[in-house]
């Protein structure tokens, strides 16, 4: 199938999901995680109507950046940002989602500060609890939410996650009822430089699950693109 029919049929079953469990389709975004897919592919996902796109590495942002890929979407960083390539990030992006330790919201603070900007984010929590994660632990999020005044140059939008994988229909249920709730306690939080209205959650492989525990935006790469191949990737 085509990127443009792969999107339809997604979208198809992100408004079914949706209104299996009362909700709008329109309140749920489509991200199509573009990780290892080059500007043509990114352009065709964008024509088909995506609502933004995700990018995992600095490196392939940049390149992409540079060839107006993403003209015509909001782009996002959604992969692991280290400290010091926050610089190529801060003022590229619409939202970076994977701040994912105090350290790193620092560092974009700092670096929007100089930019004169506010850099609009999420909070990445590893809800699962994996070693081989990165993200503020669960209980983290709310003390951290204290402390936002202190990075004025920052907005938090809301909450991402991304749960352990699972290879059955509701193996991941439980995690994302907890990022809901988790979002829904932060929402109390009062602060100029906190708008909670966005809760990333949902992948390939379980969107309809996280749509149902309620999901604002969905991240798909291989549904969308197809299967990456890593063989290829130089990067790694």
């Amino acid at each position: 199938m085509s990127i443009a029919e792969n999107v339809a049929r997604i979208r198809a079953e992100m408004a079914a999901a949706a209104i299996a469990c009362g909700r709008d389709p329109k309140e749920i975004k489509l991200c199509a995680a573009t990780k290892m897919n080059d500007a043509n592919a990114v352009r065709q996902a964008i024509a088909a109507g995506v609502d933004c796109c995700g990018e995992n590495r600095v490196q392939e942002l940049t390149a992409k950046l540079a060839e107006n890929a993403y003209e015509g979407a909001p782009v996002h960083f959604i992969g692991h940002l280290q400290t010091n390539k926050v610089k190529q990030v801060v003022g590229k992006v619409d939202l970076i989602q994977s701040v994912d330790s105090e350290r790193l919201l620092r560092a974009i603070d700092k670096e929007a500060e100089k930019q004169g900007i506010t850099q609009d984010i999420l909070l990445e929590v590893n809800i699962g609890e994996e070693a081989s994660k990165s993200g503020f632990g669960a209980d983290d999020i709310l003390p951290l939410m204290e402390k936002i005044g202190e990075f004025p140059n920052i907005c938090v939008k809301g909450l991402m996650a991304i749960p352990p994988i699972s290879h059955n229909s509701g193996e991941n249920l439980k995690f994302f009822q907890k990022m809901w709730q988790i979002s829904v306690d932060i929402r109390a939080k009062k602060g100029d430089n906190v708008m909670v209205e966005c809760l990333s959650m949902g992948m390939s492989g379980d969107y309809p699950d996280a749509i149902a525990c309620g999901s604002t935006m969905v991240r798909v790469g291989t549904a969308i693109f197809g299967a990456r191949n890593y063989a290829k990737d130089s990067s790694r």
